[in-house]
């Protein structure tokens, strides 16, 4: 069965929007690190926690696809920082976004690849 936009068997509303991504991720970053200052002792718990919260929103949005999340913890110096991806899937139904969020003392990049099943 192929949908108006051309997914196997996916309706419109079982797609995942950017701006649901976008969502969970300021939300995953927002309650794990906050305002807090760069704590180098601190950065796996920050990433595991921004990581394992982003999943569990992602999950909850009980929609058919898999998700992968990556997360750089960054702390700011002055120096610059530079990512890059590709993917080769099918644009129709799956998708990527990055979000680069930062405080004072920090830069967080988080992105989130999601793939129909």
């Amino acid at each position: 069965m192929e949908d108006e936009l051309g997914g196997p068997g996916l309706r419109e509303d079982q797609l995942v929007t950017t701006e649901e991504v976008d969502t969970v991720i300021r939300e995953a970053v927002e309650s794990t690190i906050g305002t807090s200052a760069f704590q180098h002792n601190k950065i796996n718990a920050w990433t595991s926690n921004v990581v394992e919260g982003a999943l569990k929103r992602l999950a909850s949005l009980q929609k058919p696809f898999k998700y992968v999340v990556t997360v750089a913890l960054v702390q700011k110096s002055g120096g610059g920082v530079h990512t890059a991806s590709t993917s080769l899937w099918d644009s129709n139904t799956d998708g990527k976004m990055t979000l680069c969020w930062e405080n004072s003392t920090m830069h967080c990049i988080v992105s989130v690849y999601w793939l129909a099943i």
